[in-house]
């Protein structure tokens, strides 16, 4: 099933982007926390709208997660504040000639907490246990056909097919490196052990309300250790949230527009950042169910519809960037006139669909997510200007993304992640795509995918020419990317967003000297 992983985007949906409808003393030095030689800071304390269900590396499901699993395990590859891939666990990293067998060099002074040794043994024990247990993220490294053993410091990956995306999940979840000897167990759930830079204080750890960690004394890389103690207090309700960042019981976490407004007044620090994009998906581009959408000039007519800016404001307080396409501004994939490839103009939008021969108008059935109401009443109003008749049609939350992987409805609203572009690509546009249930596809397009996928280096660079299709076909109706909003006590903490993440990186906190 294409939306394996996808059931846990739409519970965030409901909790953060739809929020969007209208929806010091944690910083402080701890003299009771223990302390690694590169541990000062500390404890930080920060506010996560996710609880962790398991510590299992294979049962990850990264993006509002991540830095609680950072605390206590390593990736084979980190990826930087500004994306950039550089060595963690693997010290170098080549394809061959078709870019099928990824060969890592791998570090040989680093211990797991439960004090076994990482090696390449290791490294293929993870990898093996992350496609056999099928976890939520499994399909990301389906394509691994193969991990062997080459010495005790290096390990090759064999594909079935190149992944240009493959080197970038390694520093997700299919990275994430445990203890062989803990892997499969039923302890791991609720205790990891892995080689981070942190580990669990179980004693101060309420699963499902707070995951406390501190320095491992023994870790490798002491300079990434700047603090002695981090905990993560789950607090899913964004009142609470607003609540505890406000009295000082937390020193980060992300907030809304709405709740952004508290935050600000109480003198916190906004760092605001991009990592989705909200829009409509016309899935439909064929004509299955609604023959309508498969002419290109009614596809364009839904884009001329919208009021890009007006819904910008009235959603999200102004908090985004309007756009007309799917890539993140951060990749090669990315062109900045794509973000005003259908400037709002109805009277065009009318003409186009009178060419298409629907001058009359048709009508197009909607889902309704609960918590989407405001945003739907929007678009239904400006489909409505044009002749497009919206028929709502209430999911429940539990249902929705199996109703659209089954391809029940032909458009739905969402807001959808904004990654690399080969992962955009086989999220969103493949034919094995999760957000394309139809299988829509053409000659043209499969040449251009084709291209990315064995691009080699250049393959970023190549998913531009898929960019400019999906715009010109109007595969989608973005609205905007919507800003995330990360709130922090600037006295006690530094805080550097992560691109195309959703909250930063665990190694991007410092306390404020």
């Amino acid at each position: 099933m294409k939306f394996h992983s996808m059931a846990t985007a739409v519970a965030i949906l409901t909790v953060t982007a739809l929020g969007l409808s209208g929806c010091a003393a944690g910083g402080s030095s701890d003299p009771g926390a223990s302390s690694g030689a590169g541990a000062t800071g500390g404890t930080l304390t920060l506010g996560s709208l996710a609880d962790i269900k398991s510590f299992d590396p294979a049962q990850a499901h990264l993006g509002h997660q991540m830095p609680i699993y950072q605390a206590a395990y390593d990736t084979l590859i980190k990826r930087d504040a500004d994306g950039t891939l550089s060595p963690m666990l693997a010290t170098e990293w080549s394809y061959n000639d078709d870019n099928t067998v990824l060969t890592l060099t791998l570090r040989d002074d680093v211990t797991f907490s439960d004090g076994t040794t990482f090696d390449a043994a290791a490294a293929k024990a993870n990898l093996d246990h992350f496609l056999a247990d099928n976890g939520p993220d499994a399909q990301q490294i389906a394509l691994v056909s193969a991990v062997d053993v080459v010495d005790d410091s290096t390990i090759s990956i064999t594909l079935s097919e190149p992944d240009p995306a493959l080197e970038y999940y390694l520093t997700q979840a299919p990275g994430l490196i445990g203890s062989p000897a803990a892997l499969a167990t039923a302890e791991i759930d609720t205790a990891p052990v892995g080689s981070g830079p942190y580990v669990m204080d179980a004693a101060n750890s309420v699963s499902g309300s707070q995951f406390t960690f501190t320095a491992n004394p023994d870790y490798w890389d002491k300079d990434a250790q700047k603090y002695d103690k981090v905990v993560f207090k789950v607090l899913t309700d964004i009142t609470a949230r607003t609540n505890a960042l406000v009295s000082g019981q937390i020193d980060a976490t992300l907030l809304d527009p709405k709740t952004g407004v508290q935050a600000e007044g109480a003198g916190l620090t906004l760092t605001e950042y991009s990592t989705d994009w909200m829009g409509l998906f016309l899935f439909d581009r064929d004509g299955a169910i609604t023959p309508e959408l498969a002419d290109v000039r009614v596809r364009q007519a839904i884009n001329h519809a919208i009021d890009r800016d007006t819904i910008l404001e009235q959603l999200a307080l102004g908090h985004g960037e309007v756009t007309t396409q799917i890539f993140n501004k951060d990749t090669a994939a990315y062109e900045a006139d794509l973000d005003d490839a259908y400037p709002y103009d109805p009277k065009k939008a009318k003409s186009l669909l009178a060419a298409a021969g629907y001058e009359d108008g048709f009508t197009l059935k909607l889902p309704l997510l609960p918590g989407t109401e405001a945003i739907l009443a929007v678009v239904t109003q400006q489909l409505a200007d044009i002749g497009i008749t919206v028929e709502q049609e209430a999911v429940p939350q539990a249902n929705y993304v199996a109703d659209i992987s089954g391809a029940k409805y032909s458009a739905a609203w969402f807001s959808v992640f904004q990654g690399e572009p080969w992962v955009v690509i086989k999220q969103q546009i493949a034919t094995t795509a999760g957000y394309n249930p139809f299988d829509s596809t053409s000659p043209e397009l499969a040449a251009a995918l084709l291209a990315a996928q064995t691009g080699g280096d250049q393959s970023a660079e190549q998913a531009a020419a898929v960019n400019e299709y999906v715009v010109e076909n109007a595969w989608f109706a973005p609205f905007f990317r919507p800003s995330q909003m990360y709130y922090s006590n600037s006295k006690v903490v530094e805080v550097v967003p992560q691109t195309q993440q959703a909250v930063p990186s665990l190694y991007n906190y410092s306390p404020v000297n």
